[in-house]
Order: structure tokens, then C-alpha cells, then sequence
């Protein structure tokens, strides 16, 4: 069918903008931490909510206010695991992993690599939008929580950085022979 009449299209409209505004306010009540760069947790929170948000617009059985509760309670949930995984690191692990050294001393670490599924051209590809023309330039490239690469460049001393990344005890104990760069 393609027209059904004025009121269902007048109830989208309605529904629509009034849950739209519902969202972007309960999104800036819960804080910036909300909107952030996604990890996996992240990603499930936003197909939910827009689910949520294709139900309520679509699905006449489903009222603006109970729209606007699932809105609160999945922004909510959000909430509580963020502000737990900034106080209990056991939360923060279990939600988000953890950040994994790929990369370590100029040589790329071929089990890090098999074991979070990234290619070495990948790892390439970061160092050159990084700036860096050489692996040798490079202290540690990680494979983040939200899946980007970071790379740090060599400096005198060890990086603070990299304190908390999977994976550094392995790399300080490997050699030349245990690398592929």
C-alpha cells in the first residue's frame, strides 16, 4: 500500500520529532562520555537506541512514552557501565577489552598480529597516516579498544604510555628471531 491516510503520516511526524528531542536530551544529560568513539559496547547501545527510535516512529502499538523509557533505560545502562568501568577495571576489561600491543622496537609481533586478526598492511597503513616512513621509528603500535592503531614513536626511556597494554611483558622478552618486520 502506499498511502494510508494523513493521520499515520501526521503521527510520524509528531512521534518522530518528539522522540527525536527525547533522545538528544537524555544523550546530553548522560554526558559526552555518551557520544564517544565506539567500541563493541558503544555500537550495541546505538543499534539499540535505534531500534528503539525505528519503533517507536513505525510501530503504532508502540506509545511515545514507552519509547522515551527504553531511550532512558539503554542511555541509562549505558551510564552505569561507564561509570563503572571508570571506577572497577574487572567492569572496564569486561566491557571494553583491553588495548593489545601489535607492534614493539621497530618489528611487528606476528602472534599479537594473528591473534587480534590484524594485517601488517594495516599496521603500515597507520605508521604512514601517522607520519612515520619506518617501523624502526616506532616504540609500539596498539590495536585500541575502539579498534584504531595508535603508534608511539621512540623516546628516551620507556613510554608511560603504554602502561596497561596487553601484550608489553610478551614483547620486553622477545628478540629479533621471535619478530617479522
Amino acid at each position: 500500500m502506499l498511502f494510508d491516510g494523513w493521520s499515520g503520516v501526521a503521527r510520524t511526524v509528531t512521534v518522530g520529532t518528539l522522540a527525536y528531542i527525547g533522545m538528544i536530551v537524555f544523550l546530553r544529560v548522560s554526558g559526552k562520555r555518551t557520544l564517544t568513539k565506539m567500541n563493541a559496547f558503544d555500537l550495541v547501545v546505538t543499534v539499540a537506541l535505534g531500534s528503539s527510535l525505528a519503533n517507536v516512529l513505525l510501530d503504532e502499538d508502540v506509545a511515545l512514552s514507552q519509547g522515551l523509557v527504553a531511550f532512558a533505560l539503554l542511555i541509562g545502562l549505558q551510564y552505569l557501565v561507564t561509570w563503572s568501568g571508570v571506577r572497577f577495571a574487572w567492569v572496564r576489561r569486561v566491557v571494553t577489552g583491553e588495548p593489545y600491543l601489535i607492534a614493539s622496537r621497530g618489528r611487528l609481533l606476528p602472534e599479537a598480529l594473528r591473534h587480534t586478526r590484524v594485517a601488517a598492511d594495516e599496521v603500515r597503513a597507520a605508521l604512514r597516516e601517522q607520519g612515520f616512513a619506518h617501523l624502526d621509528d616506532v616504540e609500539a603500535v596498539v590495536l585500541e579498544t575502539d579498534g584504531s592503531l595508535s603508534v608511539v614513536g621512540r623516546a628516551s626511556g620507556e613510554a608511560a604510555t603504554l602502561e596497561g597494554v596487553a601484550g608489553m611483558a610478551g614483547a620486553a622478552r622477545q628478540g629479533p628471531d621471535d619478530a617479522v618486520s
